[in-house]
């Protein structure tokens, strides 16, 4: 028999704003994208069908900030992504080989792309790097299938001056562009938001995690976001994200008795612990540091001696979290809306991955049911916004002929239910099925990942609204 449809998604509650669609309706998919929509599809024509009575299905999950390399992430983060309802994510540091052979090893299904990260004395000589340092650095990872790099000013700052050169190498070269805000002069903070937007010159530019810089360090949460939005509004050439969670993920490595990242140094600090090593052992067995520890087969928050134990057995270099995100600019920056009605920060993400902060659904969904966000709204934020800045124009929306990424919603519970990629359930009920990864590159990785044995989708930047805002 001859199957019109291989898939076919019965009685859900389909949301997409793009198509305004807002009620129950049936989805066929069939090779991988989406083929028909209609209030009843004759299930008889279809290979494997799922009624999903009372559940919201919405496009796929797009999270435009997470971490699954083995410097971050880790070999879960695919697994923890697919739990949490995500089909396409970007990672957002690398090591962009590091990232691939854990797509390739633990993929279960997902889209992926990658920025690598500039950092003094790994990827860079030094805190000043010159233009044809920058240029070549920036043509070698393209090269390898990333879509460009990110600058980890928060952590491990370049001078200004190097930070301008790298932000105009990218947007000359059409590659994707990302900053934790943070220099040689300024910190992670909203002094260094300011400078970061200052730097960019009008130029395209993803500024990461935008709560990160109102957590009262300067002025107090409140005013920091209000001078953030505003700031977005001002400048329309940023993109930007910020996530839900109260935790936020850093380094925990130290180098002479010293925490290398500067974020960690803060946190510390924030705590009422000495930016020391020492320090940081006093603040996990405390509580206030939260070692990322493999367990179970996914990632957990742990304090105390058995994480002091993981992160010594690690030589000190894994991830630690730490509870410095305030509710009230979580919730402020995910809802603030521009004049027109579009939203200040473009996206929600979690910065999560194989970091345990996967609460896009959880969070999201709550906003919902407080009516802070409609559905609509929600999809807009967490799958069609982000999908358009990686420039991937056929997902993020149910448009026929579009890419068949579906996450399916209990809204009650505010849990994933189910998510299918590219047409393939990678996730059913908590169950990971999924296998093999997608990578998104551009035109000049193309080669190089196909020979790391994964699936490529290209993206060409001129086309995205990175570059089209």
């Amino acid at each position: 028999m001859a199957y019109k449809y291989d898939v076919l998604l019965k009685n859900g509650i389909v949301v997409d704003p793009v198509n305004n669609l807002e009620g129950v309706r049936d989805v066929g998919i069939k090779d991988g994208v989406i083929v028909e929509i209609a209030p009843e599809l004759n299930p008889a024509q279809s290979k494997e069908n799922f009624d999903l009575k009372g559940y919201y299905v919405v496009p796929g999950l797009v999270d435009l900030h997470i971490h699954a390399s083995s410097w971050l992430g880790g070999r879960f983060g695919h697994k923890m992504m697919a739990q949490a309802g995500v089909t396409t994510a970007l990672d957002m540091s690398g090591p962009i080989d590091s990232v691939l052979d854990i797509a390739r090893d633990y993929g279960v299904g997902l889209n992926l792309a990658c920025i690598n990260y500039v950092r003094p004395g790994h990827t860079v000589t030094d805190t000043n790097p010159s233009e044809g340092e920058l240029e070549t650095l920036l043509a070698e990872l393209l090269a390898k299938g990333a879509i460009g790099f990110k600058l980890l000013g928060g952590h491990y700052p370049l001078t200004p001056e190097a930070t301008v050169k790298a932000i105009e190498i990218a947007n000359k070269n059409k590659a994707y562009v990302a900053f934790h805000a943070g220099t040689t002069e300024n910190g992670s903070n909203i002094k260094g938001f300011a400078e970061a937007i200052r730097l960019a010159q009008g130029k395209s530019l993803h500024l990461a995690h935008i709560n990160a810089y109102c957590r009262g360090q300067v002025r107090s949460y409140l005013e920091e976001t209000e001078e953030a939005i505003q700031a977005l509004k001002e400048n329309p050439n940023i993109s930007s994200e910020a996530y839900l969670s109260p935790v936020n993920g850093t380094s925990a490595e130290c180098v002479d008795g010293i925490p290398q990242s500067n974020v960690t140094k803060k946190c510390l600090e924030v705590g009422g612990f000495p930016a020391t090593e020492k320090g940081l052992e006093e603040a996990i067995m405390a509580g206030w540091a939260q070692i990322n520890l493999e367990s179970g087969g996914r990632v957990i928050l742990a304090i105390g001696e058995e994480a002091v134990k993981f992160w010594r057995s690690r030589d000190t270099d894994c991830t630690v979290s730490f509870a410095v995100n305030y509710a009230e600019p979580r919730i402020r920056l995910a809802t603030a809306k521009r004049d027109d009605g579009k939203f200040v920060v473009d996206c929600i993400s979690t910065d999560g991955g194989g970091i345990p902060r996967n609460v896009t659904v959880e969070m999201g969904l709550a906003l919902v049911k407080l009516q802070a966000l409609t559905m609509k709204e929600f999809v807009l934020k967490a799958s069609y916004n982000p999908a358009q800045i990686l420039g991937l124009k056929n997902k993020g929306h149910f448009t026929l002929g579009a890419d068949a990424d579906i996450t399916v919603l209990d809204f009650e519970r505010q849990k994933p239910f189910m998510s299918l990629a590219n047409g393939k359930v990678v996730m059913y009920n908590g169950y990971v099925c999924g296998s093999g990864t997608h990578i998104i590159t551009t035109a000049a990785g193309v080669d190089y990942v196909k020979e790391r044995g994964l699936e490529t989708i290209v993206v060409d930047f001129n086309e995205s609204t990175f570059y089209k805002k």
